[in-house]
């Protein structure tokens, strides 16, 4: 079981993200909000400037890096010691960006995309994030179908791992992510969540992307900002799991539940 979960501050520098876009349209803006996020709990940033909610449409990589760099450069200047993670699929971008200062890849299609990615992220000795999604954003919620959900991620999350080593990937430089919400139905989703431990027990550190998304409503409409109170309790399941990173919109409501959490797993019985 996870002792010291880490807090990932999200930074969504697209004008479509299901959450949050078009919130931080200025680089001054972007690098405020990355001062907010470590400012009250996140120990790394996850910065993207493609969305991935479902529907969206992929753009070109030049698009993609032209919105990144100038926030991704003044934040790195901004906050040195503070490791940054980039959201993107793309081996291009991704280049771009371990040059301007990032130190993971977080790749929503758990290297499938672009067969560059992993000899990119090997050759600047970073981090990646292998995440597990079912088809393209655009079309990924259409028809989710899985015969064991949670089988079928652990597999595709062993053998992208195997990737990543054979392209040089340190083994501690792998990290896993089930996918919440990418092709996957409310019940998958539960599924997953419930299940997380078949993840967490294989030594790789596990992150969770919970955060807002509309599962937790179970189909009663909810605007995203005001998800957070099912967030939390998603997080509780989480860490009982042993997951060890959690990706957030707002630490300050996390930290608590984190400082929450540890303080029980500090208590002891006998009385």
């Amino acid at each position: 079981m996870a002792t010291d979960p880490t807090l990932v501050g999200i930074i969504n520098l697209t004008p479509d993200s299901f959450s949050d876009g078009g919130q931080h349209p200025t680089v001054a803006t972007a690098v405020a909000h990355a001062q907010w996020l470590v400012n009250n709990g996140a120990t790394i940033l996850d910065i993207g400037a493609e969305s991935t909610r479902p529907g969206a449409h992929t753009i070109p990589a030049n698009e993609e890096t032209q919105r990144l760099l100038p926030a991704l450069t003044a934040i790195c200047a901004a906050l040195p010691t503070t490791p940054i993670s980039v959201d993107t699929r793309k081996a291009s971008v991704a280049r771009a960006a371990l040059r301007a200062g990032a130190t993971i890849i977080n790749d929503v299609s758990g290297l499938t995309y672009d067969p560059a990615m992993a000899s990119v992220i090997a050759s600047a000795n970073a981090g990646v994030v292998l995440m597990h999604s079912q088809g393209d954003p655009h079309t990924m919620q259409a028809n989710p179908t899985y015969t064991n959900v949670v089988g079928e991620v652990l597999a595709f999350l062993k053998r992208q791992t195997q990737v990543a080593l054979h392209a040089g990937i340190g083994k501690n430089a792998i990290h896993w992510d089930v996918g919440f919400g990418f092709g996957k139905t409310v019940e998958h989703n539960l599924q997953l969540l419930n299940n997380l431990s078949a993840f967490t027990q294989h030594g790789t550190p596990v992150w969770a992307g919970l955060s807002r998304k509309s599962f937790l409503t179970l189909n009663h409409p909810l605007p995203p900002t005001e998800r957070e109170p099912l967030t939390a309790a998603a997080h509780l399941v989480a860490l009982q799991h042993g997951v060890t990173h959690l990706r957030v919109h707002n630490p300050a409501i996390h930290q608590s539940v984190l400082a929450f959490w540890q303080a029980t797993q500090h208590q002891t019985t006998g009385r």
